[in-house]
């Protein structure tokens, strides 16, 4: 069993007693279902799994069920004989936003505390748009996304006191030996390759192919796709989610990687508001991970955003890398000259700060250039440039240079990650190698982690 950082959170709230049903949202094929049906399955003696997509595609028992007591009945049809008393009994309700009433039913299924309740599902933020009634102070709602590197490194049979000891190094701001630094840049670029995808992750510790993995990665990714162009048939759309999906490896490798949203269509007069569900739908999905402009760079960074200049990156580096470099693994571990390897680099960072709970900017001013990331510091009341490098000009970045000389944003932190072994600052800059990104970790609650 793959370990996932998930597993003590949503272990802790079914021990708990809560009256929020738990929600595991995030995207297709990442192991939301596996991971519940095994903690489930662990935990408690009647374990009861409904998936809403298959009902829908097959016998569509819980297509009306409208009050408790349809739930209830339709439940019963299915697994009458797990139906015992709340501390025995787990209902694990699977793709939930297949039938939105259901969202609504979940306040009174909490209400009434029959059975313990847990649910996932996909498009999350579509669905509740169209609820009729959005089941507030009844949803916990937790964010999954695919592997990180941490947990991958876990997988591959990295032990903890192994990253425990890292973690610490990097809180001292201290470098690995160059023994241990080999070894995880080395770890670290085949994580690029492979990717968090569970499927791949597995196929990748079981067979060391390339060919096998990159497989799962272009089954997933056309799995997207076509969940996109359903999506669109559906609302009467005509494929602009699916080319707006198309064109995010393409706009990455440019030098200036945000969306060009004329490019969209075809059509100059097009601005960024005429696309707004297009995007909406591929962030609900959880395809794609969104990079939002700043030119003011004060705190909090989610009051300056603007939304006309947007990067997009897709959710899992190794669908990107399989993409660019299909099975020719020797552009990310060899470092090949002639290989930019930017947009993986950029990917990869983004990845391991959204799934550890940061919101992502970037800064972005005609007259300063452009720094790739902005996080917000939350201790100092200010926010954090990151700026990733693939190559060995890692000490090279005349934006940020620009950026830290603005003293009305009280900048008290700066990062270059980059290949480089040595940790140390100059000039207020910190450099890091590229895996320490894994211990960047945002403890804030997200806003919309409960409704109420």
């Amino acid at each position: 069993m793959l370990y996932r950082k998930i597993t003590k959170r949503i272990e802790e709230h079914l021990a708990a007693n809560s009256n929020r049903m738990l929600l595991i949202t995030g995207a297709r094929q990442i192991g939301k279902s596996y991971i519940v049906r095994q903690i489930g399955q662990k935990m408690f003696p009647n374990y009861i799994e409904v998936n809403m997509e298959e009902d829908r595609l097959g016998d569509r028992i819980f297509e009306n069920a409208r009050t408790t007591e349809d739930f209830y009945m339709a439940l019963s049809i299915v697994a009458g004989d797990k139906m015992k008393d709340k501390a025995s009994t787990l209902v694990f309700i699977d793709e939930i936003q297949t039938y939105d009433h259901l969202l609504t039913l979940v306040k009174f299924l909490m209400q009434e505390q029959r059975f313990t309740y847990i649910a996932s599902g996909s498009l999350l933020g579509v669905t509740l748009q169209n609820t009729q009634s959005i089941p507030l102070g009844s949803l916990r709602i937790e964010y999954m996304y695919p592997m990180d590197f941490e947990e991958f490194l876990y997988a591959g049979g990295i032990g903890r006191e192994v990253v425990d000891a890292m973690r610490r190094n990097f809180s001292k701001q201290q470098s690995l030996s160059p023994a241990m630094h080999t070894k995880m840049l080395n770890l670290f670029k085949k994580y690029m390759l492979v990717g968090g995808l569970p499927k791949a992750v597995d196929n990748y510790l079981c067979n060391k192919n390339i060919v096998a993995f990159r497989a799962v990665q272009h089954e997933v990714h056309t799995l997207y796709g076509f969940d996109a162009s359903k999506y669109e048939s559906e609302h009467g759309r005509k494929l602009k989610i699916r080319r707006i999906f198309d064109m995010i490896p393409s706009r990455l490798e440019n030098r200036k990687k945000r969306l060009i949203v004329k490019d969209i269509e075809d059509k100059y007069w097009k601005r960024y508001d005429d696309y707004v569900d297009e995007f909406d739908y591929l962030l609900a999905a959880g395809i794609a991970l969104e990079v939002k402009a700043i030119s003011k760079p004060s705190y909090p960074l989610v009051e300056n955003c603007g939304k006309n200049l947007l990067k997009l990156y897709l959710n899992d580096v190794g669908i990107l890398s399989g993409i660019l470099y299909q099975n020719n693994s020797q552009a990310i571990l060899s470092d090949l000259k002639s290989i930019n390897l930017g947009s993986v680099y950029e990917t990869v960072v983004a990845q391991e700060l959204k799934a550890h709970g940061y919101a992502l900017y970037y800064y972005d001013n005609k007259k300063n250039g452009e720094v790739d990331f902005l996080i917000d510091d939350v201790d100092n009341l200010s926010n954090i440039p990151i700026e990733v490098k693939s190559g060995k000009d890692y000490t090279v970045h005349s934006a940020l240079n620009k950026f830290l000389q603005l003293d009305e944003y009280n900048i008290r932190r700066a990062y270059v990650l980059s290949n480089e072994p040595q940790v140390y600052t100059k000039n207020g800059i910190t450099y890091l190698p590229i895996y320490y990104v894994m211990f960047f970790e945002n403890n804030v609650v997200p806003a919309d982690a409960f409704l109420e």
